[in-house]
C-alpha cells in the first residue's frame, strides 16, 4: 500500500513539478518509488520490525507447528528483504550458456498451451507496435515490418530456451506508457539499455540483489504497471465509436467474461497440500479442472487455456468483433492506412529499416514476407 500511494503521488500529483529541466517524479516514477519504499523495508527488516519470537520465515508453512507463528508467517515471507538466500549463494560472475539446465523435454499437452499463449502474444505485440507508431508520429507498419518484428520475437524466445531462461521474448507493453512519458524513442537509448541488460546478467550478485526486493513490494508494482497496460488498451478506443451500444457492449462483455471464467477454472485445484505461486495456477487448474473428456492431453489443454485471462480475452473479443456487424467507424479499421500505399513510399518505411549491418544478415528474410 505505501507504494501504490506513493506512484500516484508521483504520477498524479507531483508530475508537473519539474528538476533540471525535467519532469523526474513522472518519468521516474517507479524506480524512485521502489528505491525508497525497499530502503523502508530494509530498514525495518533490520530493526527487527518483522521479528516474531519462535518464527522463521524459512520455515515452510506446511512445517509450522505454533499457530502464532502460522499467522505472522505470511508477513515475514511478503514483506522481509532477507527470506532469499540467493545474495548468500549466487557467484559474483557466472557466464550463462546454451543447455545449462539439461537437454529440453517437450511434452504435447503443454506444447498446445504454448503455442495459443504465443498467438496471444503476439497479437499484443501488434498492438504495441501501431501504439508505438502513433506516439511517435510514424505511419503504421506494414505487414512485413510486423512478420519482421514478431519473426525477430519468435527468434529471441527460441534463443531464450535454449540459455533456460524460463520465460520467452515479447514486446513489453509498459514501454509504450514509458515512450508516452519520455518522449525517448531513440534507438540508441534501447540498445544501450539491452547491452546493460545483458553485462548486468553475467554478475549473479545484481540479480541476488533485486531478489531481495520484498513479495508485496513487486506485486504492488505489478498493480500500477499492469494498470498502465488496461489504460493503454482502453486509449485505443478513441480511434472507434466509443459511444457505440455495439462496441460497449462487446468490450464490457469481454472484461467481464475474462475474469469470471479463468477465476471459475482455477478454484479447482489438484490434489495437493503444496502451495502454489500465481503464476503456476492456471497448470494447477489444468490437471484438476472442470473439463473431462476421454483424453487426457486435451482436458490439460483446454483447463489450462480457460484458466488464462488473456487467453479468454482474446477468443471472445475475436469473435465478438467479427461476427457482430458494424461500419469501419465504428470498428475503428478506418485509422489504419493502406499498407500497399505505404510499401510504395520508400521515406515512409525508413525509420523501419533495419541498421545496415544488421539487414544485410537478414536478406533471406525477404522471402518469408519480412
Amino acid at each position: 500500500m505505501p507504494l501504490i500511494v506513493l506512484l500516484l503521488l508521483c504520477t498524479l500529483y507531483m508530475r508537473k513539478i519539474s528538476l533540471f529541466g525535467n519532469h523526474i517524479f513522472l518519468i521516474y516514477a517507479v524506480p524512485l518509488s521502489v528505491g525508497i519504499i525497499w530502503v523502508y523495508a530494509f530498514f525495518l527488516t533490520a530493526g527487527g520490525a518483522y521479528n516474531f519470537k519462535g518464527c522463521s520465515s524459512s520455515i515452510p508453512s506446511s512445517n509450522i507447528l505454533l499457530d502464532s507463528c502460522r499467522r505472522h508467517a505470511e508477513i515475514m515471507r511478503r514483506c522481509r528483504t532477507d527470506v532469499s538466500n540467493a545474495w548468500r549463494s549466487a557467484a559474483w560472475v557466472r557466464a550463462p550458456y546454451p543447455l545449462q539446465w539439461g537437454p529440453p523435454t517437450f511434452h504435447f499437452k503443454t506444447a498446445i498451451i504454448m503455442v495459443i499463449v504465443s498467438v496471444v502474444a503476439s497479437v499484443d505485440s501488434l498492438s504495441s507496435y501501431h501504439a508505438a507508431s502513433l506516439l511517435v508520429n510514424l505511419s503504421p507498419p506494414t505487414r512485413g515490418v510486423v512478420s519482421r518484428g514478431i519473426g525477430l520475437e519468435g527468434i529471441c524466445t527460441f534463443i531464450a530456451g535454449l540459455w533456460g531462461t524460463g520465460t520467452g521474448s515479447t514486446t513489453l507493453t509498459e514501454n509504450i506508457h514509458t515512450l508516452d512519458t519520455t518522449k525517448m524513442a531513440s534507438r540508441r537509448a534501447l540498445q544501450l539499455g539491452g547491452a546493460l541488460l545483458v553485462i548486468f546478467s553475467v554478475f549473479g550478485k545484481i540479480g541476488a540483489l533485486l531478489a531481495s526486493i520484498p513479495v508485496a513490494l513487486a506485486a504492488s508494482v505489478l498493480c500500477f504497471t499492469w494498470a498502465l497496460i488496461v489504460a493503454l488498451g482502453l486509449s485505443t478506443l478513441r480511434y472507434t465509436e466509443a459511444v457505440s451500444s455495439r462496441n460497449m457492449i462487446i468490450v464490457g462483455f469481454t472484461l467481464f467474461i475474462s475474469l469470471s471464467i479463468p477465476a471459475y477454472f482455477q478454484q479447482y485445484e489438484p490434489s495437493s497440500n503444496l502451495i502454489l505461486p500465481g503464476y503456476l495456477v492456471p497448470y494447477a487448474a489444468a490437471s484438476s479442472g472442470p473439463v473431462r473428456t476421454a483424453s487426457d492431453g486435451l482436458n490439460y489443454a483446454v483447463n489450462a487455456l480457460l484458466s488464462i485471462n488473456v487467453v479468454v480475452a482474446l477468443v471472445v473479443a475475436i469473435i465478438l468483433d467479427n461476427t457482430v456487424p458494424g461500419s469501419k467507424q465504428e470498428r475503428g479499421v478506418y485509422i489504419w492506412s493502406d499498407p500497399k500505399s505505404l510499401e510504395l513510399d520508400p521515406a515512409s518505411l525508413e525509420p523501419y529499416r533495419l541498421p545496415k549491418k544488421i539487414s544485410c544478415w537478414f536478406r533471406w528474410a525477404k522471402c518469408v514476407g519480412f
